[in-house]
């Protein structure tokens, strides 16, 4: 990457803009966004290990469609076994549906029906399908109705041994959005949509060595550090994040050794730095990748409160290029509110950008689905320095020591999240994030993430210059 004109200043993502260049690409789909970072990503996306965003059903669908999330530090171990274990035994290409049977009620239906984007319940007997679900039929209907007298029974199947675009093509031809995935002797093996299928030929899944589906997970740097470590890989997790607020300091250096000499066999990410300095001790310490970021998540306070931090573009922009002299790379975490973002942190030189509060509100994430007064659907989010997310993670201490910390916190502990109607699940908003980049891609002549880094041409801009891009929702005569 190179400037326009050199800064004199620390730069955010709002500060700067991209020049197009000469280009020989025709078509965004030329570009090819796999990672070089070991991680077997096939798109620069990472979901950060936020306990509001990063749970089994975020996992699976990011996966599927080439990014990989974290799991927070604060889980219980035996959760996080489950949540891997459930990952890996996801399909990876048909979705995993929610089941209920058909003496469950209108009652269950609801409550289960916004976990996943589908908005299918399948209602299966046994093994197999009998019936199915949507919002439709639930409308309207006696909360304590069982669902074997609501359900469509004229049943729509489809056969497991289908192409992405062979599935596309049989629901196109049933005049169907949705339909469960049998196997020959007909149990269910998964859902699919004319979307979920159409989406199948734009990505690759990210695979692990035996085809199942990536998953990592996070370690603090207090405790049983190696314990912890060791069983998260035996688990199957596939990237070690070894995770605190503050990376540059005498613990995460001694917890990355430890690690290291575990020799565990997967890649390590540590942080979070955002100087050079901070780089070369933590990859000297055992760090493959390092986070990138001090204060610019929507959940963080650590700026307002503290005075540190730094912009997260020109953080980026010097941590990249440093790890990329020994032979390392970044991730870029927090500050990304736009697909624009995304591109200018990969071509300031990160593998991988990581986000959070952005995907907070999609069905995917943890959390229920709530709605405002006015009926809007939203999910509630938190920083996981907040008030609320000490209390999670201080719960097995005395009342003493939780009373002391609860009284620091740096984050904010509950944020409406509100889901965007038209692109209400994260592979919605992972749509607007690789189609944005692509084309940022395309602009620079790169037909790589690497090459991308490399051709891309930045230029600083004013506010007015930043307002200038940003669309009109309506006339501006009034």
């Amino acid at each position: 990457m190179r400037f326009i004109t050199e800064p004199q200043f620390d730069l955010t993502y709002d500060d700067v803009f991209m020049a197009p260049s000469n280009s020989e690409i025709s078509s965004r789909m030329e570009v090819d966004l796999d990672t070089q970072d070991g991680t077997g990503t096939t798109i620069p996306l990472v979901v950060a290990n936020m306990t509001a965003i990063a749970g089994r059903r975020m996992a699976e669908t990011v996966a599927r469609r080439g990014g990989i999330v974290v799991i927070p530090q604060d889980i219980p171990l035996a959760v996080v076994e489950d949540v891997i274990a459930s990952v890996k035994a996801s399909h990876s290409f048909f979705e995993t549906p929610i089941t209920l049977t058909p003496q469950q009620t209108v009652a269950d239906a609801t409550s289960l029906i916004n976990k996943r984007a589908h908005g299918a319940i399948v209602i299966v007997e046994g093994k197999k399908p009998v019936g199915i679900i949507t919002e439709d039929d639930l409308h309207s209907v006696d909360r304590f109705t069982q669902l074997g007298q609501v359900m469509t029974q004229e049943l729509t199947t489809m056969p497991d041994t289908l192409d992405p675009r062979q599935a596309f093509d049989f629901l196109n031809e049933k005049v169907r959005t949705v339909a469960p995935v049998v196997s020959a002797n007909g149990e269910l093996v998964g859902i699919v949509t004319r979307t979920g299928a159409l989406r199948a030929t734009l990505y690759k899944p990210a695979l692990d060595s035996m085809a199942r589906l990536r998953i990592a997970a996070a370690v603090g740097i207090n405790g049983d550090i190696a314990e912890k470590a060791a069983k998260l890989v035996s688990f199957g997790a596939d990237v070690l994040v070894v995770d605190t607020a503050h990376g540059h300091q005498k613990k995460m250096i001694e917890a990355l050794q430890i690690i290291k000499k575990l020799n565990l066999g997967v890649p390590i990410v540590a942080g979070n730095v955002v100087t050079a300095e901070g780089v070369r001790d933590l990859i000297a310490a055992g760090a493959d990748i390092i986070k990138v970021g001090v204060g610019p998540g929507a959940m963080c306070t650590t700026r307002m409160q503290t005075g540190v931090g730094r912009p997260q573009f020109s953080a980026v922009l010097e941590c990249a290029a440093e790890a990329k002299k020994l032979g390392k790379h970044v991730w870029a975490d927090g500050g990304v509110r736009h697909p624009r973002d995304v591109a200018l942190a990969l071509a300031a030189g990160a593998s991988q950008v990581m986000i959070g509060s952005w995907f907070a509100g999609t069905y995917e994430s943890p959390g229920d689905l709530l709605r405002d007064s006015a009926g809007r659907a939203y999910k509630e989010s938190f920083g996981m320095a907040s008030k609320r997310a000490v209390a999670a993670r201080t719960s097995k201490e005395d009342a003493f020591d939780r009373a002391r910390k609860a009284l620091f916190e740096e984050g904010i502990s509950s944020s409406k999240m509100y889901l965007d109607p038209t692109r209400p699940g994260v592979e919605d908003l992972i749509d607007e994030i690789i189609s944005g980049l692509r084309s940022s891609c395309t602009y620079a002549g790169a037909r790589s993430l690497e090459e991308f880094a490399e051709r891309a041409v930045v230029g600083i801009q004013s506010a007015s210059g930043y307002a200038e891009g940003r669309p009109l929702n309506q006339s501006w005569r009034g």
